[in-house]
C-alpha cells in the first residue's frame, strides 16, 4: 500500500525560513533510513506558498489565484510517498521522524488501480500501465 504523508505548513515555513544545518542532517538521517528499509518512493519539501499558485474551476471557467494563502493550517509545507504494509507500519515511521514544535503530519492511503473496481475499464486501466511503466523508465534514467 502506498501512502502520502503530508507535512503542514506552519508560520516559520510559510516565511521561508530554511532548516537548520542539525535540521537537514536529521532529516537526512531519517531519509536515508526510510530509503534502508525499502519503504521510501518520494518526498520533497514545499516553497513557501507566497510562491504558489492555485487554479480554480468553475464550470468552463478558470481562475488563478497567486499566493500566499491566508490559513497556514491548512496549507503544505512538505510530503513524503511511502510503500508499507499498513497504515500502522508509516505511523510507525513517522513516528521517528525529526520534528518538533507542534508540527502535524498527515497521513492518506493513495488509491490503487483496484480500488476503483468495475468503474475502471480494462482499457483504462491498461493505459494507466503504461503511463506508470513510462514514469518508471524515465525516472531509471
Amino acid at each position: 500500500m502506498r501512502f502520502m504523508v503530508l507535512v503542514k505548513a506552519d508560520e516559520q515555513t510559510e516565511a521561508g525560513r530554511m532548516p537548520t544545518a542539525r535540521e537537514l542532517e536529521a532529516m537526512g538521517r531519517f531519509n536515508e533510513e526510510l530509503m534502508k528499509a525499502g519503504v521510501l518512493l518520494a518526498g520533497e519539501g514545499l516553497r513557501p506558498s507566497s510562491e504558489g499558485v492555485r487554479v480554480r474551476f468553475e464550470g468552463d471557467r478558470r481562475t488563478v489565484i497567486d499566493g500566499p494563502f491566508a490559513e497556514t493550517k491548512e496549507l503544505l509545507a512538505g510530503f513524503w510517498l511511502l510503500q508499507c504494509a499498513s497504515r500502522d507500519e508509516v505511523v510507525e515511521w513517522i513516528k521517528r521522524a525529526p520534528f518538533d514544535g507542534g508540527a502535524e503530519i498527515e497521513i492518506r492511503q493513495v488509491f490503487e488501480a483496484e480500488d476503483f473496481g468495475e468503474e475502471l475499464s480494462p482499457e483504462a486501466r491498461a493505459a494507466e500501465e503504461r503511463m506508470r511503466a513510462e514514469l518508471e523508465r524515465r525516472a531509471a534514467g
